[in-house]
């Protein structure tokens, strides 16, 4: 399995960017399907986006369509997630995760490596 790290979270106004980056601290990301999932307090955990093992294919979910970019790097072992006009909304905790076989799958349960997470506020 592998290792995931992810950084770049912080506090950021509404309508303001972030870019939130996962790297592989242990093993290498070119053989799985890469996501990213956020987590608000007393909520469930929930897809946000997902890229294919070599890059060409992404997926979003439609409340981040169109304002978040998810890309990957697999020299570098790195996958980012581009955040634009942000909302109060977006507000979670948010989770890099790997997975291997199919892609377009968004449930939680399919995905295998997780990292530790990164916190995002979105302020009013």
């Amino acid at each position: 399995q592998v290792q995931l790290v992810e950084s770049g979270g912080g506090l950021v106004q509404a309508g303001g960017s972030l870019r939130l980056s996962c790297a592989a601290s242990e093993g290498t990301i070119s053989s799985y399907v890469m996501g990213w999932f956020r987590q608000a307090p007393g909520k469930e955990r929930e897809f946000v986006a997902g890229i294919s093992r070599s890059g060409d294919a992404r997926y979003y979910a439609d409340s981040v369509r169109g304002r978040f970019t998810i890309d990957r790097d697999n020299a570098k072992n790195t996958v980012d997630l581009r955040m634009n006009s942000l909302k109060p909304e977006d507000t979670s905790v948010y989770y890099c995760a790997a997975k291997l076989g199919l892609m377009y799958q968004t449930h939680p349960a399919d995905f295998s490596s997780w990292g530790q997470g990164t916190q995002v506020t979105v302020s009013t």
